[in-house]
């Protein structure tokens, strides 16, 4: 009920807002499990996407979002309660990683849709990483589901970094063919099979969104990025600092 509520004024709302164009959504089974693995450009992608679906889909998110306490933190509990998302605890000795695959195939094997982000974290510059081998690949062949990809087009652009206000646009979802990893079923400890379906998993995600595909996990590239943006700080820094030497 509380998700209908939710479905009915949020997804309403951006779909009379920004008006999603979706193509594929014939992919999307009327009934039965599958997983829905989509690259991952903003936050609001996790409400785009089951906006313009009639299913209920589940993603996972971390368990702080439902356990803050105070009137504030009953308020996000609900929210996120209430738009689909599973609470993952990430103090276990593995983290978030074995949480996430438990919490993915209770979802499946009760019929459901998991929606999960193979790139692990969102891109920091709108092109498409490599995806983490643990998670989709392990639940689909636990499983046995179909991984259905999800490309979300122009998410990012809604409400870039430092925006408070979201510019009106349309975003785009396109849904691909499901592939089917059920040879491979049981297999999930051999770390080359997992590698080779997330990959292909991903090979089909840079397809549907056109986006440029880079080699290294996101979370690696936002380091990078967050170190060159330090260098480059530290180099104006001494730049001024040499200035004001030379001219004293």
């Amino acid at each position: 009920m509380i998700y209908g509520a939710m479905k009915f004024s949020i997804g309403g709302s951006l779909k009379l807002a920004f008006r999603p164009w979706v193509e594929g959504l014939e992919n999307i089974p009327a009934e039965g499990p599958a997983i829905l693995a989509s690259n991952h450009l903003s936050f609001s992608d996790s409400f785009f996407l089951p906006a313009v679906l009639d299913r209920k889909v589940t993603f996972i998110a971390k368990a702080e979002y439902f356990t803050t306490p105070g009137v504030k933190g009953k308020l996000t509990a609900a929210f996120f309660k209430g738009v689909g998302q599973l609470p993952v605890d990430r103090s276990g000795a593995r983290g978030a990683g074995e949480a996430a695959i438990k919490a993915g195939i209770e979802v499946i094997e009760g019929g459901g849709l998991f929606g999960i982000y193979p790139e692990g974290t969102r891109s920091p510059d709108g092109r498409l990483y490599r995806g983490k081998p643990g998670g989709l690949a392990r639940v689909a062949l636990a499983t046995g589901a179909p991984v259905i990809p999800v490309a979300m087009i122009d998410t990012e652009k809604i409400q870039p970094p430092g925006k408070v206000v979201p510019k009106l646009m349309r975003p785009g979802i396109r849904i691909g063919k499901p592939l089917d990893f059920s040879r491979y079923q049981g297999m999930e400890g051999d770390r080359f099979i997992l590698r080779s379906v997330t990959d292909e998993v991903m090979y089909e995600i840079m397809k549907l969104s056109g986006q440029e595909y880079v080699d290294i996990y996101a979370t690696a590239a936002k380091r990078q990025i967050a170190e060159a943006e330090k260098a480059a700080k530290e180099a104006v820094k001494a730049e001024i600092a040499a200035r004001e030497e030379s001219g004293a």
